[in-house]
């Protein structure tokens, strides 16, 4: 399964209404669906293979008080079946549904912490008429849900909430304030106002009209003192079995492939037939070339292509629709040529996601010695020397003594930062400044890793944010709107359980990033690619912006009524022609706006139509 929406709740002629839900979904699964629809509830799954009748209905004759809808894939299925075999329960099928169903008998709410692979489920009691679902530990598996007009909606995605005359589509007015700073949707209510995300490694209970939800799994950073020859080679051990675990398909399989260690390694363990890589015509930004060259040494073919940047923008409503929510990492443009290049030549896809968040890979966990150093000034001097950089123009070093000048906690809030806060508040209307605080946002993830080293609450806060809500949720809805499976063998439960003992000092020191990780890929690559720092699939979106017929295009936007609504017009005009005239760089800071407004146009004006048309047709029917 890869797909799956409903509801629970009194709702006239609920055939239609979910087969119009499911229909919003349709790319997740379009080989084949499943539903279940009894008295108030209403649950259906789709599928990008065939499934067999027991998964159409979705239940079970030895367990006919239980229903399952779900989208994943679970790893150890073999070894969880046998042990409920061993425990007397009885398998009249080798489906995951099944499993689920099972599980949940002997299990209850400590499945999920049972299981090894990625899923999002619901699991419906008929007998007790209330339900149980659950999310992945590292949320590869996207989960929604919402309560409105005594309904409870649970999916895949959010659109597929839109056709149901009880849904109340409304914007969430505290979203756009830490969007505009951290470039991703990172409240836990979503843009969409009483739609809230299962957040990663949690379970929910709906009962009696009541929902809870609560965490099961939590990262545990607990080094070893093992010597780190021991460590590398139970990196690359694990690495290796969740490799072949992962590649496990009757579909055709294949590797993304960038410039990156991580995707090197796992295409060099994988050895598939084809690799796929996109890159733009601009000097540096492509990958191309370094993936077709380790391709050719792995006798692999290296599939490719370079992406037309007015593609990109004729495009962009429809990817940001495909998003759910407003989305402005660049990245999401790439990896949505890719997965449409990749779903023409094979079904499944493995990649390198995750390698960093575990391992401690990322640039900004390693400190310079310069700011070492500077860290031993009073921290009373660096903060008035850090106060003061804040009021100068954009010159070298202001970052730097801003940063000197704040404890980690405050200045590291993950992986992007677009806007400052206080410039956000600048730019908004009155309607939308009343929102959480960055520091609220972080603050509580911060404490429970409170007494950890740097390294590992930068990396902890990382995977609670900037993994799940940027990484992994981009990956998904891009690849789903072309109906490929996205795999990731580092977001495994076992290579999770390596990572944890990594002493800080092999994650990251003065020699480089991943450090222990690196040495591990050396055992199947080459050194120079197992040292080689990746570009990431990189977007030229600030040269675009400096071309007359995008700036135009922007400028439009900007000088919309639509744009009036949220944004003080005059200060995005500026930022928008000091970067056009090259007296500034604001590329991130025009994207991130730019896509909000497509995105705000897709769903709360053009798409208020086709819902009108959708209800119509529900209503006329019943």
């Amino acid at each position: 399964m890869n797909g799956f929406t409903g509801f629970i709740g009194e709702t006239k002629n609920a055939s239609l209404v979910l087969d119009e839900m499911m229909n919003q979904i349709r790319h997740r699964g379009p080989e084949s669906s499943g539903s279940f629809i009894e008295n108030d509830v209403a649950l259906g799954c789709l599928s990008l293979r065939s499934i067999g009748m027991e998964e159409r209905k979705l239940h079970f004759k030895a367990q006919d008080s239980f229903v399952v809808a779900y989208d994943g894939q679970i790893y150890n299925h073999d070894e969880l079946r046998g042990k409920l075999i061993s425990k007397g329960y009885v398998f009249e099928t080798d489906t995951i549904s099944e499993l689920l169903i099972h599980g949940y008998i002997a299990y209850a709410e400590k499945l999920p912490e049972k299981l090894r692979g990625v899923f999002a489920f619901v699991i419906w009691d008929r007998k007790n008429k209330k339900s149980f679902g659950a999310r992945d530990r590292f949320g590869v598996k996207p989960f929604y849900y919402a309560y409105m007009n005594d309904t409870f909606f649970i999916g895949s995605e959010i659109k597929s909430f839109l056709p149901h005359p009880n849904f109340v589509k409304e914007l969430n007015k505290k979203a756009l304030k830490p969007y505009l700073t951290f470039q991703f949707p990172v409240l836990n209510e979503t843009f969409f106002k009483g739609v809230f995300k299962l957040k990663a490694a949690h379970y929910l209970t709906f009962d009696n009209g009541k929902i809870s939800t609560e965490r099961y799994w939590s990262p545990n950073f607990n080094p070893t003192e093992q010597p780190l020859k021991e460590i590398v080679e139970e990196i690359d051990d694990v690495l290796r079995e969740s490799v072949r675990v992962h590649q496990v398909s009757d579909r055709k399989v294949g590797a993304f492939l960038s410039s990156g260690v991580d995707s090197s390694y796992v295409t060099t363990l994988l050895q598939p037939e084809k690799t796929f890589t996109v890159g733009f015509s601009k000097k540096n930004f492509s990958e191309i070339d370094i993936a077709k060259k380790l391709s050719d040494e792995l006798g692999i073919q290296n599939v490719n292509k370079i992406i037309d940047p007015a593609l990109c923008f004729d495009q962009l409503e429809e990817i940001l629709y495909m998003m759910d929510e407003p989305h402005s990492n660049p990245s999401i443009i790439p990896m949505y040529f890719l997965a449409e290049l990749a779903s023409r030549e094979v079904s499944v896809v493995l990649t390198g996601e995750g390698a960093d968040e575990l391992f401690g890979g990322y640039d900004e966990y390693n400190m310079t010695k310069m700011l070492k150093r500077y860290k031993k000034i009073p921290m009373p001097v660096r903060k008035s020397l850090g106060s003061l950089a804040k009021s100068l123009p954009e010159v070298r070093g202001k970052h730097f003594l801003i940063k000197g000048g704040l404890s980690l906690e405050e200045w590291f809030i993950g992986r992007a930062k677009v806007f400052e806060e206080k410039e956000v508040r600048n730019l908004l209307t009155k309607s939308f400044k009343d929102a959480p605080s960055v520091q609220e946002i972080v603050k509580p993830i911060y404490k429970k890793v409170e007494k950890e080293d740097d390294i590992t609450k930068m990396q902890y806060l990382d995977m609670h944010l900037w993994l799940v809500d940027d990484i992994l949720l981009k990956a998904d809805k891009m690849n789903m709107a072309h109906s490929l499976e996205i795999r990731s063998p580092f977001l495994d439960r076992e290579v999770m359980g390596i990572a944890e003992k990594v002493p800080a000092k092999y994650r990251v020191n003065e020699i480089d990033t991943k450090y222990a990780l690196r040495l591990a890929a050396k055992r199947a690559l080459p050194e120079d690619y197992a040292k080689r720092k990746k570009i990431g699939f990189p977007v030229p979106i600030h040269h675009w912006i400096r071309e007359e017929k995008y700036y135009l295009r922007i400028k439009a936007s900007f000088e919309s009524e639509e744009a009036a609504e949220f944004f003080n017009q005059q200060s995005i005009m500026n930022l928008l022609n000091n970067h056009y005239q090259g007296k500034m760089k604001n590329g991130r800071k025009i994207w991130a706006i730019y896509l909000f407004l497509i995105w705000h146009k897709r769903y709360f004006m053009a798409e208020n139509a086709v819902r009108d048309d959708r209800r119509l047709v529900v209503s006329s029917s019943i």
